[in-house]
């Protein structure tokens, strides 16, 4: 028995758009798509309520300012308050290049002028299917992820992507860990990524800075105290080292451990037993240890404010961890994963990055790494006004590095520079000059009269 084919459902596509006439054109024209029509703002409000729709296209000239675009922006607002992620692309006679300036800071997908072409219109609105639908993917795709070992790795950079490798290799093991980098560069998420990939990621995750806490209270942060074993005792407590039983253990900034303790702490790795504070009886404690630290733990060594042989205790494995300028691309993809994180929920059209703060996140050295990336983006969340960020909301504009540059740009300073080292090298031989560039002299003289390089 045959049965009928299922039909192929269509995407919606809002049209709202006051002219009766334009209104059965467009309806017409896209037969793709599953057209709903409304007329004003209430009406537009309501279609988005019950349709949901990723694309619409908006006349700004709305009934009851035809002939302005007051109400239009209006609704623009209304929709974008209600669904941050539909792409609106705004039409209008009236004053095109302000109202499209206004439209795309308000978060427009794109803005047309009218009288409507509808083969135009109608490529416009396939792409913004298209980036829809790319965006609802990545949306769902980073919704499924949050839970995987490695989420808050965020990274397309080879050198980090080595580094998730080397995680995943020995997590499942047992071996120590060393996490070598520079403040800020995410020790802790791989150090949390080691443990929620190993056997052990049903215990807990303890964590000890060994850098914050004075020397005098390190000892009994670590390994606890019995009750009355000193003044202000006046309870058994638990140390990290206990609470971390079947779990992972992680000691970041462990250079920082004084000698003293350091000999204490080499005697719990070797035999995994210690005693409290004020105790006499061994506990055994099973669990991962993790390292990390920004110091250089041979030259200690070397100096004498390291054990070499707790050294070699807790590096069976050593990952260094590069510097966030040193992996092309991160910056970013990072400022985009916080853009995110520090928006959502915020009121309003949703925020993107502006060209200058695209230029100057992809241009600042980041000394303080990811930590300070995080900070600037949660800042510029705060202080953007509109619908993009800028650099100066990132306190990034006063940087000489992060004005915009085209690669036409910044090809003629290259050019600039290097033609004129070897006049100036040539003492302004053009013959000479040309064969040290390994082009000739017509072209060198070309380069110069476009390149407007003076001779010396």
């Amino acid at each position: 028995m045959s049965t009928a084919p299922q039909a192929i459902e269509k995407p919606i596509l809002l049209v709202v758009e006051d002219d009766a006439g334009l209104q059965r054109q467009l309806r017409w024209a896209y037969e793709d798509y599953e057209v709903v029509i409304a007329g004003d703002r209430e009406s537009a409000v309501a279609a988005m309520r019950a349709h949901r729709p990723a694309v619409v296209t908006l006349d700004l000239g709305l009934p009851p300012d035809a002939d302005g675009a007051t109400e239009g922006f209006a609704t623009l607002e209304e929709i974008l308050l209600m669904a941050p992620h539909t792409k609106v692309i705004v039409a209008s006679g009236h004053g095109a290049r302000d109202s499209a300036r206004r439209a795309i800071a308000l978060g427009a997908f794109d803005f047309y002028q009218k009288p409507i072409d509808i083969d135009e219109l109608g490529f416009l609105v396939g792409r913004a299917f298209h980036v829809a639908q790319i965006e609802a993917e990545n949306r769902r795709l980073a919704a499924s992820q949050q839970d995987a070992p490695l989420a808050n790795l965020i990274t397309g950079a080879p050198e980090m992507l080595k580094v998730s490798t080397m995680v995943e290799k020995v997590a499942p093991t047992d071996v120590s860990v060393l996490l070598l980098g520079a403040s800020g560069t995410g020790k802790e998420v791989l150090a949390r990524g080691v443990h929620l990939s190993s056997r052990r990621a049903d215990g807990p995750f303890v964590a000890i800075n060994c850098g914050a806490i004075p020397d005098n209270l390190l000892e009994a942060e670590l390994f606890g105290y019995e009750r009355g074993a000193f003044t202000g005792a006046v309870k058994t407590t638990e140390g990290k080292i206990e609470l971390a039983q079947g779990g992972t253990l992680f000691l970041d900034e462990v250079g920082d451990i004084p000698l003293p303790l350091q000999v204490k702490l080499l005697r719990f790795i070797q035999e995994r037993v210690i005693e409290r504070i004020g105790g006499r009886k061994p506990i055994e404690v099973d669990t991962r240890i993790i390292c990390a630290t920004h110091r250089n733990l041979k030259r200690m060594i070397a100096d004498g404010g390291f054990r070499e042989d707790l050294f070699y205790r807790i590096a069976e494995v050593t990952i260094s961890i590069p510097l966030l300028r040193e992996r092309e691309g991160d910056a970013t993809l990072l400022a985009n994963h916080f853009l995110h994180k520090f928006s959502a929920g915020r009121p309003g059209p949703s925020l993107r990055f502006g060209p200058d703060a695209l230029a100057a996140i992809s241009l600042h050295s980041w000394p303080g790494n990811v930590r300070e990336l995080e900070n600037r983006v949660k800042r510029s969340v705060i202080m953007a006004d509109g619908t993009q960020i800028t650099a100066a909301d990132m306190d990034l504009a006063d940087q000489p590095e992060a004005a915009i540059q085209t690669l036409r740009d910044a090809r003629m300073i290259s050019d600039r520079r290097t033609i004129g080292a070897a006049l100036t090298a040539t003492s302004g031989s053009i013959s000479r000059a040309a064969k040290l560039l390994g082009i000739s002299r017509p072209t060198l003289y070309d380069l110069i009269r476009e390149l407007d390089i003076p001779q010396p």
